[in-house]
């Protein structure tokens, strides 16, 4: 799975100012972020986790928690198979994360596409199941 950087606030303003129609490429060699509402779209500048983009971040404040949690467990020589509760833990709140994600992507990007006609739907699908593949390999 890909993830973006954020400020130590973990605020996205940066980013969403950066919205623009071409695809980024990630400088670390990654995968590109793809933002590509246009300026027409009535959609422009929102993505499907706009509308609870504040609870998004309160649980990536949370996941963020339990990481640090991790590092602490390391420096205080916690029992291994604590530590391991902890990383399943962390690893399943952002699988949940990322399924949540997912979902308002199709009821949103690719419900908009479809409006759109064929080849966009079609594009969107096809994102959407190359995000999909990735997820599964994690």
């Amino acid at each position: 799975m890909t993830t973006t950087d954020a400020d130590t606030t973990g605020s996205t303003a940066a980013a969403a100012a950066g919205h623009t129609s071409q695809p980024k490429t990630d400088p670390r060699g990654g995968a590109q972020t793809v933002t590509d509402h246009a300026e027409t779209s009535p959609v422009a500048g929102m993505h499907g986790y706009a509308k609870q983009k504040d609870a998004h971040i309160k649980r990536l404040r949370r996941i963020e928690g339990q990481i640090r949690g991790l590092q602490r467990m390391l420096e205080e020589d916690v029992y291994c198979i604590d530590i391991l509760t902890q990383v399943s833990a962390s690893t399943k709140g952002l699988q949940s994360f990322g399924l949540q994600l997912l979902e308002e992507h199709l009821r949103h990007c690719v419900a908009d596409a479809a409006v759109k006609g064929p080849e966009a739907i079609d594009a969107k699908v096809q994102e959407a199941t190359k995000a999909i593949e990735r997820m599964l390999r994690t």
